[in-house]
């Protein structure tokens, strides 16, 4: 898997999209590998880490294969289901964005939970230009995101935000020097990870839940995590703790 470089750790992962020269555009084997990622992190979950190999996280899908997709195509999903299947990973997701994420490589970091970039950064969906749509998240994630002014402004007018802008309106958790991304995104991860990993987990499943399931999907989640040995013996220290200070 080439065009997918992966760095296993205990509790992340990295994944490298592997495309440099042609900034690491979103082709068909590109989602293959992204799928059997997927496959792993779901059967082991871990947080995600997720970045492009050299000046680009993602350009975009790859022109060349999108120009003679047609209509079957369109409908098979390519670039939605596996931005969906990343959405919908047990453990949280974070992009990191050095340079363009564009197209579909904005539509991925839209599917991430978090999302880091440099001050290099520009984010945009140019897809009304190339005369199709942005059909892989970004009609409906993006307001959820940022509002549905901007997201207007960005899907139908090709607006493209730099660095500042995406972080004003928090489509960026955090802007760092190149250097320092890699750095930033497990730094972030380390603290992802210092909570417990299985409530970690319910409480991405619980945020993402249909509004029509709340309260009883949370009350059912909490209630899993009331009968869990991690549960008593994190406030169990922590009481412990406050006692030693009172003292």
């Amino acid at each position: 898997m080439t065009n997918l470089i992966i760095e296993e750790g205990a509790d992340r992962v990295v994944w490298r999209l592997n495309r440099p020269e042609a900034r690491n555009a979103i082709d068909r084997e590109m989602v293959a590998a992204l799928h059997e990622a997927c496959a792993a992190v779901e059967e082991e979950p871990r947080v995600v880490l997720l970045t492009g190999e050299g000046p680009a996280f993602a350009a975009g899908a790859d022109i060349a294969q999108l120009r003679e997709r047609n209509r079957d195509d369109a409908l098979r999903g390519i670039n939605s289901k596996i931005f969906d299947r990343i959405h919908r990973l047990p453990m949280p997701t974070i992009a990191l964005l050095d340079g363009y994420a564009l197209g579909g490589g904005a539509e991925l970091a839209y599917a991430c939970d978090f999302r880091i970039g440099t001050p290099r950064t520009r984010i945009g969906n140019p897809e009304t230009g190339l005369g199709i749509l942005a059909a892989a998240g970004a009609a409906w994630r993006l307001a959820e995101l940022v509002g549905e002014p901007l997201a207007k402004e960005i899907l139908l007018a090709g607006r493209v935000l730099n660095a500042d802008e995406a972080q004003t309106v928090r489509l960026l958790n955090e802007v760092v020097e190149p250097a320092d991304l890699i750095a930033a995104g497990h730094r972030l991860a380390d603290r992802v990870t210092a909570q417990a990993p299985l409530a970690t987990r319910l409480m991405k499943a619980v945020f993402h839940a249909p509004r029509d399931a709340h309260p009883l999907v949370d009350d059912v989640a909490q209630a899993v995590l009331f009968e869990t040995e991690e549960k008593h013996a994190r406030m169990t220290a922590f009481l412990e703790r406050r006692q030693g200070r009172n003292r």
